[in-house]
């Protein structure tokens, strides 16, 4: 339950005004000028007491119960039936004449203030139920750390990110990115992560026949005809020999188009 801001009484000493006025015989007067409050107050909680009992110390909302000017139901349909046609707010108040405010407040209200894939067809759910039968790919690429923490640890310790000029006259940054090749089975949601330099085919292939034998070593069943849903790796596979990954796999590996919705379990 939630007090109002400036209630000069908690639940507990409403309780004990009733019970002196009620059980030790005080007068109101006295009751409410121990209790600091006025007498008109008093009279307030016990009158509520003895009208509805214990339930009529908890504070009530303070929302009125009617509003004079609330928007017609029938007006609030022709709202939602406009949302569903994905027509924004503003678009909504101009075709209807409504003030933007009003109708951003009446769409949250009834739950459509996002436009989401509201309107649109369902999303395509699927679902791996098989170990190895699907396992999607990523790589995030991030800016190393140079020199561990920053200047508010170590102080300042002059250009964050060296330069060098190579033999080419161009200056190069020289504390460089890390990428973090991510695989997921789609089944288990068991994860495989390496940090590595790059992200070039050589090293995405020898990171796929890695995260590979990862999941073999749990049992999952992973054979040459497992889609991968990461172009990129996907493509040079199939570009490049089989002999760079000493298996017949990478050949056959292939991009899946990757599907708009999971289904929560």
């Amino acid at each position: 339950m939630k007090l109002h801001a400036n209630a000069r009484l908690s639940v507990k000493g409403r309780e004990l005004l009733i019970a002196r006025v009620e059980d030790a015989r005080w007068s109101v007067m006295q009751a409410a000028e121990a209790a600091g409050i006025t007498e008109r107050t008093a009279h307030k909680w016990l009158a509520r007491y003895r009208a509805e009992g214990a339930p009529g110390l908890l504070d009530r909302s303070s929302a009125p119960l009617r509003v004079a000017n609330r928007t017609e139901e029938r007006r609030v349909e022709a709202i939602a039936a406009l949302r569903r046609l994905r027509m924004t707010g503003a678009e909504i108040g101009e075709v209807l004449g409504m003030a933007l405010s009003t109708v951003s407040g009446i769409l949250s209200q009834i739950g459509m203030g996002k436009l989401g894939r509201l309107g649109l067809e369902p999303a395509q759910h699927y679902e791996c139920r098989i170990p190895g039968e699907l396992i999607h790919i990523d790589v995030k690429k991030l800016g190393r750390i140079h020199q561990g923490a920053g200047h508010r640890v170590h102080g300042k310790r002059g250009r964050y990110n060296p330069q060098r000029t190579d033999a080419e006259g161009r200056v190069r940054k020289t504390v460089g990115w890390e990428f973090v090749h991510i695989a997921i089975d789609d089944a288990t949601r068991l994860a495989y992560v390496e940090v590595l330099s790059d992200e070039k085919a050589l090293t995405a292939i020898a990171f796929l026949a890695r995260a590979v034998a990862h999941y073999k070593s749990y049992g999952s069943r992973w054979s040459s005809s497992s889609p991968i849903t990461a172009a990129p790796t996907a493509q040079a596979c199939m570009r490049s020999p089989a002999a760079l990954w000493g298996s017949a796999t990478c050949a056959h590996a292939r991009a899946v188009p990757k599907p708009t919705a999971r289904p929560v379990s």
